[in-house]
């Protein structure tokens, strides 16, 4: 598939997806997290930070303080966790901006919506009950 998302998207939803299938309900330091993944805790600060912004996540501080879920987080979808750390935008602008009446921008707006139609009906709170059995 040619579609590419970043490395932080990957780890964002890697991420969630390890606080919905270990710790719902209570926070995880950033160490841990990075460990988990195999990534500088600086850089996923820097990924959490724009999750928290989102809403999705919150932080607490103190000993057992760290990252952990917000409310409704079993609705959010892949494509809410995208949105957060790659924004709004479509994937693809018509260079020779033509505008809507671009045939090649019509085509690819359409696989677009497709993408997202799907990304929004996939969340990760259903991959996490698979995985609490190999946690």
């Amino acid at each position: 598939m040619c579609l590419k998302y970043s490395k932080a998207t990957d780890y964002a939803l890697h991420t969630m997806l390890f606080l919905m299938a270990a710790t719902p309900d209570k926070a995880v330091g950033v160490q841990q997290l990075a460990e988990k993944q195999g990534v500088s805790p600086t850089y996923l600060s820097k990924i959490l930070t724009k999750l928290a912004k989102a809403d999705m996540i919150e932080s607490t501080s103190g000993a057992h303080g760290g990252y952990k879920l917000k409310r409704n987080w079993e609705k959010l979808s892949f494509l809410d966790i995208i949105h957060a750390i790659e924004g709004t935008s479509s994937l693809f602008d018509c260079s020779l901006d033509h505008g809507p009446e671009c045939p090649i921008q019509q085509v690819v707006e359409v696989a677009e919506a497709k993408m997202e139609q799907h990304l929004r009906q996939q969340t990760l709170a259903t991959l996490a009950i698979k995985m609490k059995d190999k946690l």
